[in-house]
């Protein structure tokens, strides 16, 4: 069963997390090695981040030392933002329901025999009851995100049409062409991050289980433009979503043979998976046009604006909710300070708190 189908418990909506704050801890004294981190007065322990670990990681692909102390500072930053998402859900009087557990627990373990969820969730070190909760935190952190980034963000009649006034360009299709958007693993470290989460694989192996827990989100309905943010290795396409554009019928007849099968004929909302040379693309199809000037009389042209204004507003208000968070909550990251003072070793002696003697 595929890492995605047990979730971490932080919704897919925390993606794209600033992952600077301000420490201001109270805590005094020595801090026990056990404590990785402090929020707000509640302490995120070794378990904690251990156990979000097992959950997330695939037993089956091995990590290094050091890229595990990465994944694991990773964790940390998602329980960080769980908890302050968690309080504000409280705060906001939010909860969710047993039915709405209950159905997100049927989707993850759809299509998979009892016998096998169970015995992937030993592997993982973990147990229905506590996926169950891991679930309905993903889904109280969702309604919170919902409630307070999107249904805030509006795209106006005057928005749609200054954007395709400035870009006209844009959407005359001078000759047929399939409107695509690409979600690229690569099976080698890359020199820079590449996406909004710095989620990398780093060998062929890691790369192909990257690939195929992605296609088991996407199957469950996940955001292609929000994978590809969050997890596309291509820098360039990373920031947009993924979105190539237009692609016209004769630069993809040009394309490799793998590729070019994947886009033409076929219907839009069709997602393959080219793999060439080790490098894996999952190709979506976004839409098929013919050739001539759209404009905004067309149905397809005024959703494709509209949509897109919203990501983009989204995820700009996001990003500067979740910064917000962070900014009024105290902070620390001792695992992070640990790894600073030993140069990357994990030592196992206590850390005193900032300004303790």
């Amino acid at each position: 069963m595929p890492k995605s189908r047990i979730p971490l418990v932080v919704a897919l909506a925390t993606a794209g997390l600033i992952t600077a704050c301000r420490s201001t801890a109270t805590t005094q004294g020595p801090v026990s090695a056990d404590t990785w981190a402090v929020v707000n007065g509640k302490n995120i322990s070794r378990q904690d981040v251990d156990k979000a670990y097992r959950r997330a990681q695939n037993p089956a692909q091995p990590l290094s030392d050091e890229e595990a102390l990465t994944a694991k500072l990773n964790v940390i930053d998602d329980l960080v933002t769980q908890q302050l998402l968690l309080a504000k859900a409280a705060q906001l009087k939010l909860d969710v329901t047993p039915a709405e557990i209950d159905a997100a627990f049927a989707d993850a373990k759809k299509n998979v025999p009892d016998d096998a969820f169970q015995q992937e969730l030993t592997r993982r070190g973990t147990t229905p009851a506590e996926l169950r909760e891991g679930l309905r935190n993903e889904l109280l952190a969702r309604k919170v995100i919902t409630q307070e980034v999107g249904a805030k963000v509006a795209v106006s009649d005057q928005d749609i049409s200054d954007f395709f006034n400035a870009n006209r360009a844009q959407f005359n299709i001078p000759e047929e062409a399939y409107h695509i958007a690409q979600l690229v693993v690569t099976p080698g470290r890359e020199a820079q991050q590449t996406n909004r989460r710095g989620d990398d694989a780093t060998t062929p192996e890691a790369a192909a289980a990257k690939v195929q827990a992605l296609l088991e989100r996407l199957k469950s309905g996940a955001s292609f433009a929000e994978l590809a943010a969050d997890y596309s290795e291509d820098p360039e396409s990373s920031p947009r979503g993924g979105d190539l554009g237009f692609v016209s019928v004769s630069r993809l007849r040009q394309a490799p043979p793998a590729l070019r099968d994947a886009v033409i004929n076929k219907p839009a909302g069709s997602v393959s998976v080219v793999s060439l040379n080790g490098v894996h693309t999952i190709v979506l199809v976004v839409a098929h046009e013919s050739a001539g000037q759209r404009d905004l009389s067309t149905p397809e042209v005024k959703e494709q604006i509209t949509q897109g204004l919203r990501n983009r507003k989204e995820q700009l208000l996001r990003a500067a909710y979740l910064a917000s968070l962070r900014n009024d909550a105290q902070v620390t990251n001792y695992l992070a300070s640990r790894l600073v003072e030993s140069k990357g070793k994990l030592p196992n002696l206590p850390l005193s708190a900032p300004g303790a003697k």
